[in-house]
């Protein structure tokens, strides 16, 4: 080997290592890009879709519970004096609100039934987004109008348009919500069609879903509540008092769901929606 070829030799061995680490950096640099760009895609894909709110407004007229009672809304006063703060002499305004936890769209944790169960605050946060699966029984309706939903239904629901997905949030279609507004009276109906025991059953223990929510302002058909009472004592949450689930497809939708929270928190008005796909 003449010296010139030695030469050459050697220093292809001195650059491979700085070859290699160039490269790696390179390597590593590209997969935090790639991974920066993937949030900054799906934002991209999610701020052009559709959304749907799953919310109703609330007053102090929202039909709720009888044993509940109506909200309470008032001008929030300096508790010195008691004069209701105003825009033209301290410059802000603010309300003071009465109300219960379960009060029109509303989360239910496993706490508001389970004295062991987990509180608001406590549901965590990749719960708050989940895949959204719809069953709409209003067609059921016209021949039952309290028609409970059934696992022969969730099947039928199934042949059509699949297995419903582990992990996702189902939501039981009735159209009550268009009562909300134009008819309270009619809105806070009993008897009214919600779910079975055994659908909410065959949900949770064999498809796996996360959570639930519904038009009413109860999960069952009957004042038993054996379906609330065993979801939520199993750790499960629900949202009651939906709204505009007629414009949100049966499958391939996301729903987000969130509320404030309060330490220990037994239920509270809740904002939900719908990303469309």
């Amino acid at each position: 080997m003449t010296n010139k070829q030695a030469m050459k030799t050697m220093s292809s061995v001195l650059l491979l290592p700085l070859l290699v680490n160039i490269t790696v950096h390179c390597g590593m640099r590209s997969v935090a890009l790639a991974g920066e760009k993937s949030l900054a895609a799906a934002y991209e894909i999610i701020s052009s879709k559709q959304f749907v709110d799953l919310t109703h407004s609330f007053s102090p007229s929202t039909p709720v519970w009888k044993g509940f009672g109506q909200a309470t809304f008032s001008a929030a006063a300096d508790p010195d004096t008691g004069r209701p703060y105003t825009i033209n002499k301290d410059g802000f305004r603010a309300f003071f609100y009465s109300l219960v936890g379960q009060y029109g769209t509303h989360v239910d944790p496993p706490a508001h039934f389970d004295p062991n169960g987990k509180t608001l605050e406590q549901i965590p946060l990749k719960q708050m987004i989940l895949p959204l699966v719809v069953f709409d029984i209003t067609p059921l309706l016209k021949k039952d109008p309290n028609h409970a939903l059934t696992v022969g239904d969730i099947k039928a629901w199934e042949a059509a348009h699949g297995r419903v997905p582990a992990g996702s949030f189902a939501a039981l279609r009735t159209d009550m919500s268009k009562d909300w507004s134009s008819d309270p009276q009619r809105f806070k109906r009993y008897p009214f069609p919600a779910w079975s025991l055994q659908a909410i059953k065959f949900l949770y223990e064999e498809r796996g879903i996360v959570a639930n929510g519904h038009e009413s302002m109860d999960t069952d058909t009957t004042q038993d509540l054996k379906s609330e009472s065993w979801l939520l004592n199993h750790g499960h949450w629900q949202i009651e008092v939906m709204a505009n689930l007629d414009k949100v497809p049966v499958t391939g939708a996301l729903i987000v769901a969130t509320w404030p929270k309060p330490g220990h928190g037994l239920g509270f008005p809740a904002r939900a929606f719908a990303i469309l796909p």
